[in-house]
């Protein structure tokens, strides 16, 4: 009877190991990424500077952007990435924003390009 037991317990075991390995893949293999839209806003900006050494959090990037994003269906949120020089004021940007490692591309797209529910949350090109 302790047989089966012990059994049934590593089976369970190994099914909720074999679960977590998928779901871990599924989630860094980037399948889970999702697109945001936001508007650059220089003012939003935050100087970096590299403390050198053998891992740099900065990634050598000298801007951080903190900005207002929204996805498909007008969802926001507060994202942050870094950049390497000053984006052009105004631009639309669509952010292609990972679970885990945050924002890792963007794109400049035209306000056109952008979903209605997130329009509905920037400034147009013919509004303030």
């Amino acid at each position: 009877m302790r047989t089966k037991v012990a059994v049934a317990v590593g089976f369970s075991i190994a099914a909720v190991a074999v679960a977590a390995v998928i779901a871990g893949w599924w989630v860094l293999s980037g399948n889970m990424n999702a697109a945001y839209y936001t508007q650059v806003d220089n003012a939003r900006t935050e100087e970096l500077e590299s403390r050198g050494g053998v891992i740099d959090p900065t990634g050598g990037m000298s801007l951080l952007y903190r900005l207002p994003a929204y996805d498909e269906q007008g969802n926001g949120r507060e994202v942050s990435f870094g950049t390497e020089r000053q984006l052009r004021e105004g631009a639309y940007l669509k952010l292609e924003v990972e679970p885990i490692r945050g924002v890792v591309g963007w794109e400049e797209v035209s306000f056109d390009e952008l979903p209605q529910e997130a329009q509905a949350h920037l400034n147009g090109p013919d509004r303030p």
